[in-house]
């Protein structure tokens, strides 16, 4: 008869133990989740503020149209000037500016400790609102993780916690962010677990979700209850260009 194995001899398939300092971490997340919401309403009124001082000439942060605007040479001059203040502020800043935000993050995950510099947070949403201002083709998603996840890591520098527990604390500041930016609280999370966390244990998972719980909570009062990108359309009709060429369409074929 063979002997049997012991039990604290047998290989662990995981860790997915949780302490107190779950508790903990939680209680900040719901810190870090507010200024992930915060931030995020401060990146949506740069970007505006640049968009209208650019191309309407008026200081305003809210979001005004730009359909009537006629081409000329100020819209190829626009993105190349914004272009250059980037690297300027690149060159002599930081340069955690210059990628799109996530492998950034990802970077200080793997080999910084979770640690980000201050002017990070700065820099970053300032950077990310002249270059979508001035007509650069990005979007928020990364500046967003990048500046969220620079909040989270400076909270979390402000205590006596491990590698882990900073690394939770920053990816909740960056899906906290990402929430309040595309109201996706559960698209942000999953995000947050593929791309940032490289785990799916709970004691960096439910920090994660309480940010992002409050991050969607705060969206309402902050950046509004609307679909980020709002549709025309309604009653299941399609538009009337649409409906004249399936018109043509059938009457030809």
């Amino acid at each position: 008869m063979p002997r049997p194995i012991p039990a604290n001899s047998l290989p662990r398939l995981g860790d997915f133990t949780t302490d107190r300092r779950v508790l903990m971490l939680v209680a900040m997340a719901v810190f870090v989740g507010a200024g992930g919401a915060g931030t995020a309403w401060l990146l949506l009124r740069a970007i505006a503020l640049v968009t209208n001082a650019v191309w309407l000439h008026t200081l305003s942060t809210q979001t005004l149209p730009t359909a009537n605007l006629k081409p000329d040479a100020w819209m190829v001059a626009a993105p190349a000037f914004g272009g250059l203040v980037i690297g300027l502020m690149a060159r002599f800043g930081s340069d955690k500016i210059r990628g799109h935000g996530i492998p950034e993050a990802i970077e200080a995950i793997l080999i910084g400790g979770s640690r980000l510099q201050s002017k990070v947070a700065v820099l970053k949403p300032l950077s990310s609102a002249i270059s979508i201002g001035t007509g650069g083709p990005f979007g928020a998603e990364g500046p967003i993780i990048m500046t969220g996840g620079a909040v989270g890591s400076l909270f979390a520098q402000c205590f006596h916690l491990s590698a882990a527990e900073r690394k939770a604390l920053l990816v909740a500041g960056a899906a906290a962010g990402m929430t309040a930016i595309f109201g996706t609280p559960i698209a942000a999370v999953m995000l947050a677990v593929e791309l940032l966390l490289f785990e799916l244990k709970p004691r960096s998972l439910i920090p994660v979700i309480a940010a992002c719980v409050v991050s969607s909570s705060l969206r309402p009062w902050l950046i509004g209850s609307g679909a980020l990108f709002p549709f025309a359309g309604g009653g299941g009709r399609l538009p009337a260009s649409a409906s004249a060429w399936s018109r043509d369409c059938n009457r030809d074929c």
